[in-house]
């Protein structure tokens, strides 16, 4: 029997690598499963050697302060798939932790090959990489085709895949009259997938619902949480008695009702894309703690966080970064872009132009499994 390792980071790329094995489950039945992952990955029957919260982290204090709570994740991870022996390791994401792995078990057994989905942002960052991925990674598997010439610079097999989340997935239709009332409009809030993140917009961004409930009337505001951080916001509104506001970590019914949204706030991530593709208009908000921010200032070649914005080397979406990611700040950006449809509809033409030109003509996930099945 065929044999596939999934590493994943944190719950994005728990969703991403999900998408792709629950299609090559019912293309191929007999393969056996092992993963560092998530929620996702677990409702597909496949069980994760130990608990993804225990490897996210963000920001380079929070990796300093735990790197050797990490260099031991990584050393156990490595122990278990050359144990497990897969035929493929499939790696997915979050760089700093699943490439070091794949890294560790290219030397001691280089007949695994060794797929990677979702190429580290050479672009942004730390470009010199690219030449010692060659050395571990067999099969390169890109979300953006502009990403390309810097893997074939240096002969690293790659592939165009395009990103998933620009995909129009066919979900059912659940009826919403039961969460929300009809005469309000939903605004959708993305606080972020990790807790650290979370942890440090939710004050934010309540803060902000407050400002705006002091104005208008006629709003609800729907958190779409994960499975891992729903608690924590759910607990964090109680605390503030905020009324008109929800929590939703179903995939379902987040996707309709940010499809039935007016707006959106979100962290800067790749969740902008989500809402992109929903043809919603949004504003994106960050932050961390200065010391990562001065690092990051450092490291980085590009302007803007968002990825519309980098594309376009001009600020499409509005960003509210550090000092600017303050209540009253994204209450002021929010209720100007809500007073000015122009400005709305000006911000969706320019996104729609740029997606258009970033996706990919076939589906990501099936690309990705084409791939994978090669290596079987």
């Amino acid at each position: 029997m065929k044999k596939i390792f999934i590493i994943t980071g944190e719950p994005s790329g728990d969703k991403l690598a999900s998408k792709v094995i629950s299609k090559l489950k019912n293309n191929n039945p007999d393969i056996e499963y092992s993963c560092v992952g998530g929620t996702h990955l677990n409702s597909l029957g496949i069980k994760s050697i130990f608990d993804l919260e225990e490897i996210t982290y963000i920001g380079f204090t929070s990796v300093l302060l735990n790197i050797f709570k990490i260099k031991d994740k990584i050393n156990k991870t490595v122990d278990e798939i050359i144990k497990f022996n897969p035929d493929i390791l499939f790696s997915v994401d979050s760089p700093d932790f699943t490439l070091r792995v794949a890294e560790k078990v290219k030397k001691i057994n280089s007949s695994i090959k060794t797929v990677h989905y979702v190429a580290p942002q050479v672009w942004i960052w730390r470009k010199g990489r690219v030449k010692k991925f060659k050395k571990f990674i067999d099969h390169m598997l890109l979300l953006f085709n502009f990403e390309k010439k810097y893997f074939d610079k240096e002969d690293i097999k790659n592939t165009f895949v395009g990103h998933p989340l620009l995909e129009q997935g066919t979900r059912s239709k659940i009826d919403l009259s039961s969460l929300i009332n009809k005469d309000k409009k939903i605004i959708s809030i993305f606080a972020g997938s990790r807790k650290s993140e979370t942890n440090i917009l939710l004050p934010i961004l309540c803060n902000f619902i407050k400002l705006m409930n002091k104005k208008f009337d006629d709003y609800v505001f729907i958190f779409h949480a994960t499975d891992e951080n729903k608690e924590l916001i759910v607990n964090f509104i109680k605390k503030d008695s905020l009324n008109n506001t929800q929590v939703i970590s179903d995939e379902n019914i987040k996707s309709q009702i940010l499809s039935n949204s007016v707006f959106a706030v979100a962290k800067s991530g790749t969740v902008s894309l989500e809402i992109c593709n929903a043809n919603i208009p949004s504003i994106i908000i960050y932050k961390i703690n200065m010391i990562n921010y001065l690092i990051i200032k450092l490291l980085v070649k590009v302007k803007f966080a968002n990825i519309i914005n980098i594309i376009n080397n001009k600020e499409i979406i509005p960003e509210l970064l550090q000092s600017e990611c303050n209540a009253k700040e994204i209450f002021n950006s929010v209720n100007y872009l809500l007073g000015h449809p122009d400005l709305l509809k000006l911000q969706l033409e320019s996104v729609k132009k740029t997606l258009k030109n970033i996706k990919s003509e076939t589906n990501s996930s099936d690309k990705v499994l084409t791939i994978l099945s090669q290596y079987l």
